[in-house]
């Protein structure tokens, strides 16, 4: 990835070591546009915190520069770069009220009682928080402390917000409802936002695009929608919602489409991302793409399947099949008018559209 001018946020070849032997960040470029939400995505240890610590000044990068608003801020400390952050433990002063934790970073800005006065009401506002100003934390429900916390963020209007697994705490049906409205304050404020997680669904809610990192490295930079339809590689696939994995050798290719042997069967894929004819490729499929019972002609790839299991989820039934030797192939069979009614240990066809089947690099196990 080229570092373009302009940006927001630049991360120019960017390392990060503890030991001065092993780079938990590698070689990162990274841009980030003015106004943008933008999620840095990966499992633990992917590196992906370290670079938010970073750019807050928390953690010093080895090597490389990051710069914020044209200003190289490598050796800025940390309370003058202007950031605003959003930690998953909330960080209130439980001694003070709402209103006292939002009004210290004026305070601390020097900012007229007046201003700060107006400043804590609109942000408590923003959250839907005005009557809460009174209150202490502990008075406060979990969903309501990060909203206090988010609020607090907010209220110096800051260059930048950093958010680091804000909603990790929260159980899931909350979680899900500050997904939205963080979303909603970051497209009514038009401020720019670097999020944290490990929560793959989370991040294809809210950003514009995701940095999906691993090994210290990004592994693709997209759109939610292009990282879930287009994934570059098997990390990402896998990674990135629920996806049907199947690994075998490549016995032909013609332009765009290639030809996988699995246990004997020959699947016809798309050619994203493999070695060649005779390289060991994983194939990529996600389950909402595959048929039960296709009508003839409908899919160039169709092969008997065994049903193991069915998991009723309402909307859909997660139906487990066994298909080309591997047991854990998963379809999701809308709960719709004319669905398809299934019994375990059933046999049935299953077929799915070469368009929609990935051939990606070889599992490292393979490689």
């Amino acid at each position: 990835m080229t570092v373009q001018s302009g940006a927001f946020v630049s991360f120019k070849e960017v390392q990060k070591s503890y030991d001065g032997e092993t780079l938990v960040v590698k070689n990162l470029n990274l841009d980030i546009e003015k106004g943008e939400f933008l999620t840095m995505l990966g499992p633990s240890g992917s590196g992906k915190t370290t670079c938010l610590m970073m750019l807050a000044g928390f953690e010093t990068a080895t090597h490389g520069e990051i710069v914020l608003d044209g200003a190289p801020i490598n050796h800025v400390p940390p309370h003058k770069r202007d950031i605003g952050m959003v930690f998953q433990n909330y960080a209130l002063f439980p001694h003070m009220t709402v209103a006292e934790n939002l009004a210290f970073p004026l305070q601390v800005r020097r900012m007229s009682k007046a201003d700060i006065e107006q400043r804590v009401q609109r942000a408590l506002d923003m959250v839907q928080l005005g009557p809460f100003g009174g209150r202490r934390p502990a008075q406060l429900s979990g969903g309501q402390q990060q909203r206090v916390a988010v609020a607090r963020a907010l209220v110096f209007d800051p260059k930048l917000v950093l958010m680091d697994e804000p909603l990790g705490a929260l159980d899931k049906q909350l979680r899900e409802q500050m997904q939205y409205e963080i979303k909603h304050i970051h497209e009514s404020l038009e401020v720019t936002v670097v999020y944290v997680t490990h929560d793959q669904s989370e991040a294809l809610t809210m950003s514009n695009r995701i940095a999906v990192f691993d090994d210290g490295i990004i592994q693709q930079l997209a759109s939610p929608d292009e990282l879930y339809e287009l994934p570059e590689n098997a990390f990402v696939a896998q990674f990135i919602g629920e996806n049907n994995r199947l690994v075998g050798k490549v016995t032909a290719e013609n332009g765009t489409h290639c030809t996988i042997d699995i246990a004997g069967n020959a699947i016809q894929a798309l050619a994203v991302n493999h070695a060649g004819v005779g390289s060991v490729s994983t194939l990529s499929l996600r389950p909402e793409r595959v048929f039960i019972n296709p009508g003839d002609g409908l899919c160039p790839n169709v092969f008997d399947a065994r049903v193991e299991e069915l998991i009723y989820l309402g909307d859909h039934m997660r139906t487990r099949v066994n298909v080309c030797g591997h047991d854990d192939f998963i379809v999701k069979v809308p709960n719709s008018a004319g669905h398809v009614h299934l019994k375990p240990g059933e046999t049935v066809k299953v077929g799915w559209q070469a368009e929609d089947c990935r051939a990606l690099d070889a599992p490292a196990e393979a490689a």
